[in-house]
């Protein structure tokens, strides 16, 4: 375990120190003069000159790089043009609504795929129909879904709100910055009932087409499982076919599903841009909107850091998941 764990984590860092290369090198390709953005289009050029010089931005390209890396290690990620404040400070503030979005739509996605993976791969009656909605999940975009959901359950049944995090004027703040959580810590269940109630929307958008994706690897997988001999020597024992699904067969087939999760997790995160823009969803998805309107290279290049170290970690752990859940993979 420890190896696996020293192989996988500095094969991490590679891709992180990859990705930082990377990003460095667009800001440095990408047109316009992030330091006249800065200053303003009405500066002088002295003053674009001083503040050039205090940027660093004057220096070679390789010294520019080795001080790009070693800021972002220490988790400086420059000062954002719009908001005049640190890019690390503004990710510690909306971060956590986007995290509280993407486990909710995470954990809507794992259960959904898996009732419909279950439900097509077992043949049992509306199979057709969730074959069929297989086919339209999967060819549906995002945005559209989140239009959807708004136009039904927001204008036309008024069941739930469309928009912000929450109602309530004096949410809690802490401990943890995720709503529905702090609600519960505070002892104010209503919070925690409205947080609910406005995240239900964004996060069914974002987890439909993850569910799908899920629910044909699961399907796929259980089929060549549920035809494997152990599994007609459990049936022939006169085991019932629910305890033949849960403890024989899932177990084996879920290897290909988690690795579809922790991919599907990914793409999440790169959704949230959308989807938190159309449901005015306070998180890093709606800052980083914001940033590109207004071309504010330095936040958008945190942003992408932050998101790629995100989308690492949790690839670690899914990894970690399937040898724990198949003994056949090796650490």
């Amino acid at each position: 375990m420890a190896r696996f764990l020293l192989i996988r984590g500095l094969g991490a860092v590679g891709v992180l120190f990859a990705l930082v290369t990377l990003v460095f090198l667009l800001q440095s390709v990408v047109p316009g003069d992030p330091v006249r953005a800065r200053v303003g289009a009405n500066a002088t050029d002295e003053a674009v000159a001083r503040e050039r010089d205090r940027l660093g931005l004057d220096r070679p390209l390789p010294a520019q790089y080795a001080s790009y890396v070693a800021d972002a290690t220490r988790g400086d990620l420059g000062q954002s043009i719009r908001t005049s404040r640190s890019v690390s400070e503004d990710v510690r503030e909306f971060l956590p609504a986007t995290l509280e979005l993407a486990g909710v739509a995470l954990l809507i996605a794992v259960v959904l795929g898996a009732l419909l993976g279950i439900a097509a791969a077992t043949a049992r009656r509306g199979s057709g129909v969730v074959k069929t909605l297989f086919l339209g999940g999967a060819s549906a975009p995002t945005f559209l879904l989140g239009f959807l959901l708004i136009y039904v359950f927001y204008l036309q049944l008024g069941w739930l709100p469309a928009s912000g995090q929450s109602s309530l004027g004096d949410p809690p703040t802490g401990p943890t910055h995720l709503l529905i959580l702090d609600g519960l810590l505070a002892g104010r269940p209503a919070v925690s009932f409205d947080a609910l109630q406005h995240i239900l929307l964004p996060a069914v958008s974002l987890a439909l087409l993850p569910a799908v994706a899920i629910g044909r690897v699961l399907r796929s997988s259980l089929v060549e499982v549920l035809e494997a001999d152990y599994v007609r020597t459990a049936r022939s024992k006169g085991l019932r076919e629910r305890t033949v699904l849960l403890r024989h067969a899932l177990r084996n087939a879920m290897s290909a599903p988690l690795t579809m999760t922790g991919l599907q997790f990914g793409l999440m995160l790169g959704g949230v841009v959308v989807i938190e823009t159309i449901f005015a969803w306070p998180g890093i998805g709606l800052y980083t909107d914001q940033s590109i309107a207004a071309g504010d290279l330095p936040a958008i290049a945190g942003v992408t850091l932050v998101l790629a170290a995100i989308y690492v970690l949790v690839s670690l752990l899914v990894d970690l998941a399937q040898a724990i859940v198949d003994p056949r993979v090796q650490l």
